[in-house]
Formats: C-alpha cells, sequence, structure tokens
C-alpha cells in the first residue's frame, strides 16, 4: 500500500493509525499546491479531489478521505482494537467520534488556514472553534482517550487536526482535557515514529 500525504497535514492520522497497526505502507510525499509526488508524478492522476491523503492498494484502487483510510486500516489488523469489530454499538460510537472530528474539529480548524480570511471573519471562526472545544472538554472527561482507556483511530484523527492549533496560535490552556489528551498521544511511540517519519520531530 502507499499513502499520499503531506508533513502535518490530516494525512498524519492514517500514517499514524497504519504504524499503530502494524502495518507495512510506502510514504509518497505529495507537494500539495503543485499537485506533484515526490518523483514528479502528476497527482491528479492519483487523487481527482487534489487533496491528502490517499490510500492506494496493493490492487491499484484508490481509497481517500482521512475517516475512510483510518478504519479501513485499522480493518486490517482487527486484533490492534483501533475499531470496534463492524456491526457493534461500540463502532458506532468510534464512527461518532470520527465524524466529529472530521466535520466539527478539522473543518473549524483547516478553515483559518484560507488565505482570503478577513480578520473579521477569522474571529467568527476561532469563535465555532472555541464552542467546539468547549464540547471535546467535556467529552474528555475523566477519559485517556476519546472513546475511554482504549486509543483508537479517532485520537490520532483528534491529535493531527488539534496539533494545528498551535500554528494558528490558539491557546489550550482553558481546555485541560485536550492539553493532557494531546500530551498523551503525543507520547506514544508510534506516534513519534510517525512525526518524525514526517519531518516533525528530530
Amino acid at each position: 500500500m502507499k499513502l499520499y500525504y503531506s508533513p502535518g497535514a490530516c494525512s498524519m492520522a492514517p500514517h499514524i493509525v497504519a504504524r499503530e497497526a502494524g502495518l507495512d505502507v510506502e510514504l509518497v510525499k505529495v507537494d500539495i499546491p503543485n499537485k506533484k509526488t515526490a518523483d514528479g508524478g502528476d497527482y491528479w492522476k492519483i487523487n481527482p479531489k487534489g487533496y491528502v491523503p490517499a490510500l492506494q492498494l496493493d490492487d491499484g484502487q484508490v481509497l481517500t478521505e482521512v475517516g475512510v483510510l483510518c478504519q479501513y486500516l485499522a480493518d486490517q489488523k482487527p486484533d490492534s482494537a483501533l475499531m470496534a469489530r463492524c456491526g457493534s454499538i461500540e463502532r458506532y460510537h468510534q464512527m461518532e467520534a470520527i465524524n466529529f472530528a472530521a466535520t466539527e474539529v478539522h473543518k473549524q480548524i483547516g478553515a483559518l488556514f484560507n488565505p482570503q480570511l478577513t480578520p473579521e471573519m477569522k474571529q467568527v471562526q476561532i469563535g465555532y472553534i472555541g464552542r467546539r472545544l468547549d464540547a471535546l472538554e467535556k467529552m474528555l472527561d475523566d477519559k485517556a482517550y476519546i472513546m475511554g482507556e482504549q486509543f483508537t483511530v479517532a485520537d490520532a484523527y483528534l491529535f493531527t487536526v488539534l496539533g494545528w492549533t498551535r500554528i494558528h496560535k490558539i491557546d489550550l490552556a482553558k481546555w485541560p482535557n485536550i492539553v493532557a489528551f494531546m500530551a498523551r498521544v503525543g507520547e506514544r511511540p508510534k506516534v513519534r515514529e510517525a512525526m518524525r517519519a514526517e519531518g516533525l520531530l528530530k
């Protein structure tokens, strides 16, 4: 399998999941602005949507979207416990957390990367983000991870997109559960491996 990624982008979530699951995945770096792979290939031909991540399977098929890739990779190693078994209520709760990460955290924080955002629009967006972080803070009450004591793919996704708060200078201090969560996930050996492989850690 090949994982098309950009350092520190949302593609880091499936990268973390692959390492946590012990899967052998080849990393292919993508220059997003120019839609080129590290070897000069045309990324549009891999993913017509133009953004990362994309996962090319051994049979040539390509999967896209962070939540889908994370679930697919976890399902390749069900013993990893990164996703609950299909059809279980636990699975649906995990999908709920993945969708919250995708639509309410990823998209809200990700909107701040828009260079056309005016200062007024930015303040409105930061207000949205604050409300989502308020909700996440409550969701993490008395929990090591979003689902409890077990690290899952939802944690990999949340950790990745919450990391962007540093880029946008959003101080997480008022959300101590989130601060503790970020520290806890950030110390996981496989998470550090992924970050080091992407050049985010020395």
